[in-house]
């Protein structure tokens, strides 16, 4: 690991913790902890968030964490998905293998995994599987992205090096402050670039030229000072080419400076309104 990654690392564990610290569970959510769903022991585990007045199955979210490929776990995003599972969703919370000693598609088979484990376990969960919703922020809305095109454009499917579980439907997708092109910015992508195969896997995970007219129904958020703000543009321009229905956001204005992953930060009201903002679109989705 290098000292880059390392120092990375250490600096957005310090926020993160800076930003929970004092938070407890809330009332109103069951926490199931360290369900294992993948082979790898340090990785191949989720949380399952649930609320506990819900009256038989209930509609699901799988997370898809940031952190640049290389940095986060589930416990990262414990209390921004317990918040989630207060309104009423079952939200699956995984840790997955991080770059750079876990190169693509690592990521992508473990989020696999999840989605499989969501299928296979939903009678003893509660999750609703006509209902499921993919979450993602930074890499983890370009991961998420990513892997709803594989779910819904043959072609790339064709290509893509992890086969999906038969029958999943994403019925919406939530992605915050991510990027959705790939063609030229191996920066954004390098520690976790396959040796050999870089412009390959650039192609895959270029996801505005993977949108379909059967793409879930999009929330896209951003906020003025994230500095991924400007690729929300190039994914509206995708799915309003195919006719896909997508709410497109940003949040925060000059006298209200919002940054990277705001809504992660529960005690701000910025955030609780744009997460709420959120989850009215996925009860939306539902009644389609």
């Amino acid at each position: 690991m290098s000292l880059q990654t390392m120092i990375f690392r250490m600096m957005c564990k310090r926020s993160d913790d800076a930003r929970d610290r004092g938070l407890t569970v809330p009332d109103g959510v069951e926490c199931l902890c360290d369900i294992r769903y993948g082979k790898d022991k340090k990785y191949g585990l989720l949380d399952v968030y649930c609320p506990t007045n819900a009256a038989g199955a209930v509609p699901v979210i799988v997370n898809f964490h940031g952190g640049g490929w290389i940095y986060g776990t589930k416990e990262t995003y414990r209390f921004y998905c317990m918040s989630l599972a207060e309104q009423g969703f079952a939200v699956v919370d995984p840790s997955y293998r991080l770059a750079p000693k876990h190169r693509f598609p690592a990521a992508f088979e473990d989020i696999n995994d999840v989605f499989r484990f969501v299928l296979d376990n939903a009678g003893k969960y509660g999750f609703d599987t006509d209902k499921i919703f993919g979450l993602g922020d930074s890499s983890g809305a370009a991961g998420m992205a990513a892997y709803a095109a594989v779910l819904t454009c043959p072609e790339l499917a064709a290509e893509f090096p992890v086969k999906t579980p038969e029958g999943l439907k994403l019925r919406g997708l939530g992605l915050n402050c991510g990027t959705y092109t790939a063609r030229g910015r191996a920066d954004f992508y390098i520690n976790t670039l396959p040796k050999g195969s870089a412009d390959k896997v650039l192609e895959l995970l270029h996801t505005v030229d993977h949108i379909t007219a059967d793409y879930p129904p999009c929330f896209l958020m951003t906020a003025t000072d994230d500095f991924m703000k400007d690729q929300q543009a190039p994914m509206e321009e995708a799915l309003r080419a195919k006719g896909v229905r997508f709410v497109s956001k940003l949040y925060g204005d000059e006298n209200n400076r919002l940054g990277h992953v705001f809504h992660c930060n529960i005690r701000d009201k910025n955030a609780a309104a744009a997460n709420r903002e959120q989850l009215e679109f996925f009860r939306s989705c539902i009644i389609e």
